[in-house]
């Protein structure tokens, strides 16, 4: 088992979805198989404009040819293991090159470092990683969010063995914290349902970031996966009281109660706030399984 690192662009011209599969060609296929059953970082090179550098960790299930194009391999993404970073890792800081192994015995970048997929030695992985999910947050939770932990004081994730790596990746805790605060980032700490941004006087913010399709029915910790919420918005959402369309319309459900006090409470424009990148609004995928199993229609 290797660690590896592959190239993915939100403009990707393969059918990939990070936090489900990941399409290559047969010139990559030794170097994708060596990382079944381990962990991958996703790069997005800095030619893309706005790149995220080093963005996500996920972990290789299986590979398979693609049924629906010869020539062509599908690495399947283990379920519930892929997690946007809280902090995206640029190729270069100010201690030079973060990945010091696209670096040739004379210290300049190698051809390495253009390849698709590449393998990545466990100190430039971990050291990746550690960089990915430290990051201090400027904005609590609500105090009766479920997630008490995040309230207390955060340290530095910082680890030396394979199994402290492992506990982090895997931790509930940890990628709850991770997923609330990419979540939040990407809706200016705003409720996508009621367009309202509110933090009080402990610098608390009123909103939480929800899974569309919930983590028990394995639904990745990827942005595109997730919706900023206030109280009642969340509580609504997952009771499929409110559901969202394609193009973000806010759908009320015909079993409510009272349709009209949910209407009044959703903003004006009837459409829910969505994030300015496009790479971090709701995915078609995860609004359909919402409407299918969870929107009561």
């Amino acid at each position: 088992m290797a660690f590896g690192v592959f190239i993915h662009r939100h403009d990707s011209i393969y059918d990939d979805s990070p936090a489900e599969r990941y399409q290559f060609p047969r010139q990559y296929l030794g170097r994708v198989q060596a990382c079944v059953g381990g962990w991958i970082i996703y790069y997005e090179p800095r030619k893309v404009a706005e790149t995220r550098g080093y963005f996500a960790v996920a972990k290789v299930q299986q590979v398979i040819p693609d049924p629906a194009a010869p020539g062509m391999f599908i690495a399947i993404i283990e379920p519930d293991s892929y997690l946007d970073f809280a902090r995206p890792v640029p190729f270069t800081d100010a201690n030079g090159v973060v990945e010091r192994g696209v670096l040739n015995e004379q210290g300049r970048i190698s051809g390495r470092a253009q390849a698709a997929v590449r393998a990545i030695s466990p100190v430039d992985f971990d050291h990746i990683l550690a960089l990915g999910l430290d990051e201090h947050e400027t904005l609590l939770p609500r105090v009766d969010q479920p997630l008490s932990g995040f309230a207390e004081e955060q340290t530095p994730f910082t680890f030396d063995q394979e199994r402290e790596r492992l506990t982090l990746i895997t931790s509930r805790l940890v990628r709850d914290r991770v997923f609330r605060r990419v979540v939040l980032r990407a809706y200016d700490e705003r409720c996508a349902v009621t367009g309202l941004k509110l933090i009080n006087g402990g610098g608390r913010a009123e909103v939480a970031a929800a899974h569309i399709r919930p983590v028990a029915a394995h639904g990745p910790d990827i942005v595109s996966n997730g919706i900023a919420l206030s109280g009642t918005a969340h509580w609504m959402f997952d009771r499929g009281l409110i559901s969202l369309s394609d193009d973000l319309d806010i759908l009320v459900s015909r079993q409510a109660n009272d349709p009209d006090g949910i209407r009044s409470f959703i903003n004006r424009t009837g459409r829910a706030y969505a994030p300015m990148k496009l790479r971090e609004r709701p995915h078609p995928h995860f609004l359909k399984w919402h409407r299918e199993h969870c929107f009561k229609q």
